[in-house]
């Protein structure tokens, strides 16, 4: 996917070849076809534009912390009327990278409570797309609405007016009216 990526074209950062004394910036900004590609895989009508712009900032004993902020602008269809509705997405985006050795190791059924800061084991290669796709993802409206489906659903909500029902006879007095004529039949008075 060619992209633009702060020298790097295909937003693939090896991590042992950067800098461990300075924040490496990024600025990754998918090209139409990779945006295209990127929107056939999240589902989406269109994503119009794309960036994932940051830091990787060097940390103690090897680990990485990603800095970033998310824009796009993306076209989803509506959940009610699947009209087109566009949304501008801006998030920021941090992740923590640390070697695999010294992540948690954790046994089968062991609970284990989540911190709030969550860390990634440490690729050897940062795949900067995999992220913006992960924190897109993750930022899209759940439920996308069209000013259109405002409308849609109050008249939905608003009762319908019934058509007036027939009167129809009551199964117990048909009932009853059966009683009676199997009755008097039967009865020896009449």
């Amino acid at each position: 996917m060619p992209m633009t990526s702060g020298g790097n074209s295909s937003g693939r950062l090896r991590l042992t070849a950067l800098r461990r004394d300075a924040p490496t910036p990024f600025d990754l900004r998918p090209d139409e076809p990779a945006r295209r590609a990127l929107a056939d895989r999240l589902g989406l009508l269109a994503l119009r534009k794309a960036r994932l712009a940051g830091e990787l900032i060097p940390g103690d004993g090897g680990s990485w912390r990603l800095v970033a902020e998310l824009g796009a602008t993306v076209v989803q269809a509506c959940v009610v009327t699947l009209d087109p509705v566009t949304t501008r997405i801006d998030e920021p985006v941090e992740r923590r990278f640390r070697p695999a050795q010294d992540m948690p190791r954790l046994d089968a059924g062991t609970e284990v409570e989540v911190p709030e800061d969550e860390e990634d084991p440490l690729p050897d290669v940062l795949d900067l797309t995999s992220v913006l796709t992960e924190a897109l993802s993750l930022a899209l409206p759940v439920y996308p609405r069209s000013p259109a489906a405002e409308a849609a659903l109050a008249e939905a909500a608003e009762p319908a007016e019934m058509p007036e029902e027939e009167e129809r006879p009551n199964p117990f007095a048909a009932l009853e009216e059966l009683k009676d004529r199997l009755s008097g039949g039967n009865d020896k008075d009449s």
